[in-house]
């Protein structure tokens, strides 16, 4: 009786909501965590109900990169002992001995292709009962892997890489800024070391590499988020990408060689260059071109050809590419040898991938984070573990990601705690959504029907195979033998059981000879099958019935071709769609939304709302907003028609229409089919558009400062019962929400704000910072130059301090965010900072409130100086009112008050500057931004331009444009200093944005556009789902929106980086 009512105690354990977390013993450098504190705390403040999770319990570890007391700090205990826990997570594979039966584990269990070294981990699992998920496992509708580090082991392998390529350049006698970089593991954070590569990169535009390892090309291989990863880190240097056909062109241009055989030039940027397979191969018949569906069926019809093409030109090779050894390799050692006898550039391997004797041959080893490097010398085929001598600089770490632990274990569990409530609490595995049902290996001890086919594999193990026929003096070998290679959809459409079914039931045996499974639910897997058979006509039934397996309609699209050898042939597998396959559940909700406006503000909008339905969006969605998924139907209008079309090119199931906003009648129409309107139209229009949505009855979202206007229809909007959310945007939006969620904690445990300060500022990259402003324009420059005279009023240690618009520049200090040091910024007071104190509720107990905006630093200096000599002049100009054609150096003279012969040069401009009254520092910074912006030029002022300010403008938004792929950049830092009275202890919290513009299909989302569209389109889905209860005229300054948003916000990918001192 006892006996039983401990089993019914144990099966409880499954599903029962309490959460354990390993500690990591397989590697010491395993700092990551499935969940931060961070994600325990929601998981648990959010109730077992709501989140599935009622405790936490966590193993304690002194090398876990968040410390136990932190844990602790959120409600989780903290023991050794997980025996109440019913699911257990982890990274890496635990210890043997530490499975407990009947439990759920989640973790890189690696035993989905048998592997042999990870089968005793699968023996415990199952003679454990235990219910296995493998993260490995968790694909998404997009068909890529959820749950994943890829994007952190390209970032920390390129970071390692140039640090020793610095090393690596000084061995062979030039000094290079890379010397000056670290390890990625050195690095508090990913953003140090991002600032870290930014500071080479300003060293390497300011004083140039050595002429003599130039032109310094970066290869990079793939497309994926490894490839991705690095390369985000290649373009914090400056840049250029190039075509892979266009390679050869680097090599030919002037090496600028002085008499002596010296370089005499320095070159100030580096070049990229991204390959796929269409670059590494060439079909045998020259009549055929690439076929990458071909390719991958078929490889053994296509020549390696990237050691022909790539490599020769090629100084870095950065490999981030998924290989199989089915294909070519992309460079052996044969080839090395001949590449380096002809004086191959190639200095250096960065095998991100870690594919010992993979896709690169000579890369035969591993290495370690704290010995990353070896050297290998092709001509002797001989490694050494230094830097000097004869060779290429290899690298191969096979943990990376753990580099950047704080953040990898962020990005990590912002998923995986999307999943966590359905493991925990799941007691039937049928209960379980698709894609979690998927990745479960085995449930109770037993294997899923998807991974039946593990003990085959392993039966047909050769090692296995040949013990066995020794101990038992048999043999499988049968009379007739072939190999039968198989690609397609093997393990994700059942289909690999089904062929070995199909051999077995008729007689026949196999041996797995060779098998690689696709990497994402798109890829197909590829497997090879020695099939044997005593009879003739048994081996051709079991061909017979594979074909039909391929060729389930009859149709001829399958191919089975005899190869060379007579006893092989070849049989693709195409995709089957099984009678009881699952089929996605229909979206039974359905909303509509409609985005006002065309600007580059709209299109993260509208990809943000449109992606909603999409299965990786089904969990945070289900997480934060608690409901069931909805299909949003999103409309971009514009007054112009193809200017919406642009907006939402790419984009399935949104439209386009065109829509005059002072059209009523049309705005009426629009407005009454959908549930919420977005306006991102100037502020000036959101009044119009609030009156129309309170006469429909339709939530309204504007990403603009709430205005007195907008303010006075606040009663109107609570009588229509409809909400109007303003300041939805970065700055005012993020800001807000940021600073109420620090501000709120501190005031739930009793601490009082004495100090909040915030600072923010969209600025280029630093590689596109390459004007003497540093600084540049996405759209007319006017309104940035009159914000640069709008007075400003703050509080600093409780004297109100004013600043005149007219001193806003000159009042300008300098500026370090303390996680940041290689930004070089200052900060100018921003408007009235009082009014945030009354917003945020600390105008009584902050001694300082202060709000500012960022510039690279020097940036104060110039605008001011072109100020007081009149370059901002709004009042008509007598020249220029003349009705005369004037030249932009004829009004240089005039502003500078020479009416001489006109002025030429940076030297003679400063000359004059100086003359009239300014320092020699600032007269030689306002006359090269006065020369780069062509005010010396002879040439026509276009006759709109009636003042000197119109003149500047025009040449501003002419010289300061983003031109091409450059980047943007937005960062955000706020820090509140909390005075906590009965311990008289002071915390500083900190919390930091900073976001880069990104191309995506093809396009240039800006980083201002993602930080201002996507939480506003967060906004809309908000109300969609009625977690704004409050109605009126409202900014996010409420927990009901600022908590929700912030979570969202990180889900989708916009990193917020928290401190507390």
């Amino acid at each position: 009786m006892n006996s039983n009512g401990g089993d019914k105690e144990k099966k409880k354990k499954l599903g029962n909501g309490v959460v354990g977390i390993l500690a990591e013993t397989v590697n010491k450098w395993e700092r990551r965590t499935p969940l931060t504190p961070s994600h325990c705390a929601r998981l648990l403040h959010g109730g077992k109900d709501r989140t599935g999770v009622s405790r936490i319990v966590v193993q304690p570890s002194a090398k876990r990169i968040h410390h136990d007391a932190l844990y602790e700090d959120v409600g989780c205990e903290v023991s050794d002992d997980l025996s109440d826990c019913g699911l257990i997570l982890g990274i890496k594979q635990p210890e043997l001995e530490m499975i407990l039966p009947e439990r759920a584990y989640a973790f890189f269990s690696h035993t989905h292709k048998a592997q042999k070294e990870n089968m005793p981990l699968l023996d415990k699992i199952l003679s454990e009962r235990v219910t296995l998920y493998d993260y490995e496992l968790i694909v998404g509708d997009h068909g890529k892997r959820l749950l994943a580090f890829g994007q952190y082991a390209g970032r920390a392998g390129l970071v390692d890489f140039l640090h020793g390529l610095g090393q690596r350049y000084l061995s062979l006698g030039y000094s290079t800024p890379f010397l000056s970089l670290g390890s990625s593991y050195m690095y508090s954070s990913l953003a140090a070391a991002k600032a870290a590569v930014i500071s080479v990169g300003e060293e390497i535009a300011s004083q140039g590499l050595p002429l003599g390892i130039c032109p310094l090309v970066f290869v990079f291989t793939g497309t994926g988020n490894v490839s991705l990863g690095a390369q985000e880190i290649f373009k914090l240097l400056p840049h250029t990408f190039v075509e892979p056909s266009k390679l050869p062109e680097l090599f030919v241009r002037d090496k600028g060689v002085s008499q002596n055989g010296k370089s005499t030039k320095r070159v100030h940027h580096v070049y990229g260059c991204i390959s796929t397979s269409q670059d590494m191969v060439e079909h045998q018949d020259p009549s055929n071109s690439f076929d990458k569906a071909d390719y991958y069926v078929h490889p053994e019809h296509y020549n390696p050809v990237f050691h022909e093409k790539i490599a020769p030109y090629t100084s870095v090779l950065v490999n981030c590419m998924y290989w199989e050894k089915r294909f070519p390799r992309l460079l052996s050692t044969k080839q090395l040898q001949d590449l380096t006898a002809k004086g191959c550039p190639l200095v250096g391997i960065c095998d991100i991938t870690c594919d010992i004797g993979g896709s690169i041959e000579f890369v035969n080893r591993a290495t370690l984070i704290d010995s990353p490097f070896f050297r290998f010398n092709p001509m002797n085929n001989s490694y050494y573990q230094d830097m000097d001598g004869n060779g290429l600089l290899c690298m191969a770490v096979d943990i990376l990601p753990t580099e950047f632990a704080k953040e990898a274990s962020q990005h990590f569990g912002d998923i995986l705690s999307e999943f966590v409530g359905s493991l925990a609490s799941m007691t039937e595995i049928e209960n379980l959504p698709t894609h979690l049902k998927r990745a479960c290996i085995s449930y109770r001890g037993e294997l899923t029907s998807l991974y039946e086919y593990i003990p085959r594999m392993r039966k047909s193990d050769p090692d296995r195979e040949t013990q066995d026929n020794i101990t038992n003096g048999a043999s499988n070998q049968r009379t007739y033998n072939i190999l039968v290679s198989l690609s397609g959809h093997l393990f994700d459409k059942f289909l690999i059981n089904e062929a070995l079914d199909m051999i077995e039931a008729a007689g026949g045996s196999f041996h797995l000879a060779k098998c690689e499974i696709g990497q994402s639910a798109d890829a197909e897997s590829y497997s090879e099958l020695e099939v044997g058979a005593d009879d003739r006509k048994v081996l051709d039934q079991i061909i017979d019935s594979l074909t039909r397996l391929a060729n389930p309609d009859d149709e001829e699209d399958y191919i089975i071709s005899p190869r060379k050898e007579t006893n092989k042939i070849s049989l693709k597998i195409g995709k089957v769609q099984q009678e009881n396959e699952e089929k996605p559940e229909e979206m039974t909700k359905r909303s509509a939304v409609l985005i006002l406006g065309a600007g580059r503000v709209c299109r993260p909008a509208a990809e943000f709302l449109a992606s909603v339905r999409n299965i990786s969006s089904q969990q945070w969605y289900k997480t934060y907003l608690g409901g069931e998924q909805r299909d949003v139907h999103v409309i971009v209008a514009s007054l112009y028609l193809k200017d919406a079309k642009e907006t939402v090119e790419g984009m399935s199931e949104v439209e386009a229409v065109q829509l005059d906003v002072s059209d009523n009648e049309s705005l009426l129409k629009y407005v009454s089919e959908v549930d919420v309107v977005l306006s991102l139209l100037p502020a000036s229009c959101h009044a119009a558009v609030a009156k129309t949505c309170i006469e429909l009855k339709k939530h309204l979202i504007t990403a603009s400062y709430v205005d007195d206007e907008t303010s006075m229809l606040h009663e109107k909007a609570k009588s229509a019962g409809i909400t109007i959310l303003g300041e939805m945007g970065l700055d005012p939006g993020i800001d807000h929400m940021m600073a109420m969620k620090m501000i709120n904690e501190a005031h739930i445990r009793k601490g009082k704000v004495k100090s909040f300060t915030s600072y923010c500022g969209g600025l280029p990259s630093p590689a596109a910072a390459n004007n003497p402003l540093a600084y540049k324009f996405s759209w007319n420059p006017a309104g940035a130059i009159r914000a640069g005279r709008n007075p400003a009023k703050y509080k600093s240690n409780g004297d109100t301090i004013h600043v005149d618009g007219e001193d806003l520049y000159d009042s300008a200090t300098r500026f370090r965010v303390p996680n940041l040091p290689a930004f070089a910024l200052e900060c100018l007071p921003n408007r009235n900072s009082l009014v945030y104190g009354e917003h945020y509720g600390i105008e009584s107990e902050a001694s300082t409130i202060f709000r500012g905006t960022l510039r690279y630093e020097g940036f104060s200096m110039i605008m001011s100086t072109l100020s007081k000599l009149g370059f901002f002049d709004n009042e008509a100009n007598q020249l220029l009112s003349s009705g005369k054609s004037i030249t932009f150096g004829a009004l240089l003279s005039n502003v500078l008050v020479k009416d001489a012969e006109a002025l030429d040069g940076e030297e003679e401009i400063s000359k004059r500057i100086i003359k009239l009254g300014h320092s020699k520092e600032s007269a030689d910074k306002a006359a090269k931004t006065i020369v780069f912006l062509g005010y010396h030029e002879e040439r026509e002022i276009p006759s709109l331009c009636k003042s000197v300010f119109d003149a500047t403008c025009y040449l501003m938004e002419e010289k300061l444009a983003y031109s091409g792929n450059e980047q943007d950049m937005v960062l955000l830092h706020h820090e509140v200093e909390v005075e906590f009275p009965e311990s008289k202890r002071t915390e500083k919290h900190s919390a930091t944005l900073l976001e880069f513009g990104e191309i995506k299909n093809g396009q240039m989302t800006t980083a201002m556009a993602k930080t201002v569209g996507i939480p506003a389109a967060i906004g809309a889905l908000l109300l969609i789902e009625d977690k704004i209860k409050t109605r009126g005229v409202l900014r996010p300054l409420e927990p009901e929106v600022y908590l929700p948003a912030l979570d969202i916000l990180q889900a989708y990918g916009i990193k917020l980086m928290e401190k507390t001192e």
